[in-house]
C-alpha cells in the first residue's frame, strides 16, 4: 500500500538539489524548516478588486488584468499594503513536483498573529493552498491585511509549504490522532490582546521593533469568560501544553465549523519537536488567532476550540523545530516576533 508522509527537512533539501522546487534566487539560510520550506514574496504585487481562481486549465497570469486588476506596486524600495485590500504576489519559488508528491501551504504563524490573511494559489486551481501530484508552474501569494497595514519587500516570507509523498509499505496515511485545543481564560489573570484599530504601520523586518502597546490592548476578564466583538480581533492561548514528537507534525483544525459566530485562524503549521523535550522544550501553548463574527458571543474557560491533527513524517527531521532557535518554542501567550516585550 501506498500512502502519503510529510517530507522532512533533509529531504525538501534533495528536493531543491533535483529541481522539484526552484527558485529565483538562492534559499535562504534558514527557509528550510524541520518539515517545511517558507515562500518568499516577488518584486511585484497586483493590487485585485475582488479574490479569484484561475480554474482548470486556466492560468493566473491569464487573469491578471483590467478590470480585475486595478494597478501594479513595485516591491522593491518597499510597499505599504493596506489594510482591507487584496493584493496577489508572484512568489520566487516554484514547483515541478513528481506525480506521487503533493503539497499544501499555510499563513506563517507570525503572519497569522498580526491578522494577515494570505493563501497560496496556482495555475488551474480550483481551490486555495492545496497543490495537486505533479503540478508544475508557479506559485502565487494573495495578501488581505485585516488588522495592520504592513511594509513589505521582495524577499519576505509570509507563507510556507509542506509536501507530502507516497511511498511502498508504509502504514495508513489516517492521523495517529487528533488533540482538542481548548480556551486558558483564567480569572484575573493576562489572558489575550485584543488588536487596536487605525494603528500603525507594521515593518515585517523590524523584529521586536515595535512596541505592543501601540497596536494591542491586553485582556484580563475577572469571571474566567471573553465575549467577542464582532469585527475584532484576538490573540489568545490554548490550555493544553502541545508536544509534537519527532516523527510526526501537526496542522490546526477547526472543531465545530456549524457555530458560526467566531473563527480561528489556523495559521501555521506545527513542525517536529515543537513543545518537545529533546529540543529544549517541555510542552508550549498554542497560540489562536481568534475573530468575531456576525455577532457578540462568550468565550469560557477551557472551551474547546479547534484540534490538532498529527500526521506521520517520511524521516525524522534532520533538526528539529527549536534545536537551532526559534522565536516560539517553549512559548505562552506570545504576539507576533516583530513586538518586542510588553513592559
Amino acid at each position: 500500500m501506498k500512502t502519503a508522509r510529510i517530507l522532512a527537512d533533509q529531504q525538501i533539501q534533495a528536493c531543491v538539489r533535483k529541481g522539484v522546487i526552484s527558485a529565483q534566487t538562492p534559499l535562504d539560510a534558514d527557509q528550510i524548516q524541520p518539515a517545511s520550506m517558507d515562500l518568499r514574496l516577488g518584486r511585484t504585487a497586483y493590487r485585485l478588486r475582488a479574490s479569484f481562481l484561475p480554474g482548470r486549465d486556466v492560468s493566473v497570469a491569464s487573469r491578471l488584468a483590467p478590470p480585475l486588476v486595478m494597478h501594479k506596486i513595485d516591491l522593491s524600495p518597499g510597499a505599504v499594503l493596506e489594510t482591507g485590500c487584496i493584493y496577489l504576489v508572484p512568489l520566487q519559488e516554484a514547483l515541478n513536483l513528481p506525480g506521487d508528491m503533493a503539497a499544501r501551504t499555510n499563513p506563517k504563524s507570525s503572519t497569522g498573529r498580526i491578522d494577515v490573511f494570505t493563501r497560496v494559489i496556482t495555475d488551474g486551481a480550483t481551490s486555495f493552498d492545496t497543490i495537486a501530484p505533479g503540478y508544475t508552474g508557479g506559485l502565487w501569494l494573495e495578501i488581505s491585511p485585516r488588522t495592520f497595514s504592513i511594509l513589505v519587500r521582495p524577499g519576505d516570507r509570509l507563507a510556507q509549504i509542506r509536501l507530502r509523498q507516497k511511498g511502498d509499505g508504509d502504514a495508513p496515511a489516517t492521523p495517529l490522532h487528533a488533540l482538542d485545543v481548548s480556551l486558558a481564560l483564567c480569572p484575573d489573570a493576562l489572558v489575550g490582546y485584543r488588536a487596536k484599530r487605525h494603528a500603525g504601520v507594521l515593518d515585517l523586518r523590524k523584529i521586536g521593533g515595535h512596541d505592543p502597546r501601540d497596536f494591542w490592548e491586553a485582556l484580563s476578564p475577572r469571571d474566567g469568560q471573553l465575549i467577542l466583538d464582532p469585527g475584532e480581533f484576538y490573540i489568545l492561548a490554548s490550555k493544553e501544553a502541545i508536544c509534537i514528537p519527532p516523527d510526526m507534525a501537526a496542522e490546526m483544525a477547526p472543531i465545530a465549523p456549524e457555530i458560526g459566530e467566531f473563527r480561528v485562524h489556523y495559521a501555521g503549521f506545527f513542525d517536529p519537536g515543537f513543545g518537545f523535550d529533546g529540543a529544549g522544550g517541555a510542552g508550549a501553548k498554542a497560540v489562536l488567532e481568534v475573530r468575531g463574527r456576525d455577532v457578540p458571543f462568550i468565550l469560557e474557560d477551557g472551551q474547546t476550540v479547534a484540534k490538532l491533527v498529527f500526521e506521520p513524517m517520511r524521516q525524522t527531521p534532520a533538526a528539529l523545530y527549536g534545536a537551532t532557535g526559534s522565536n516560539y518554542q517553549g512559548q505562552g501567550l506570545k504576539l507576533s516576533k516583530l513586538f518586542g516585550a510588553w513592559e
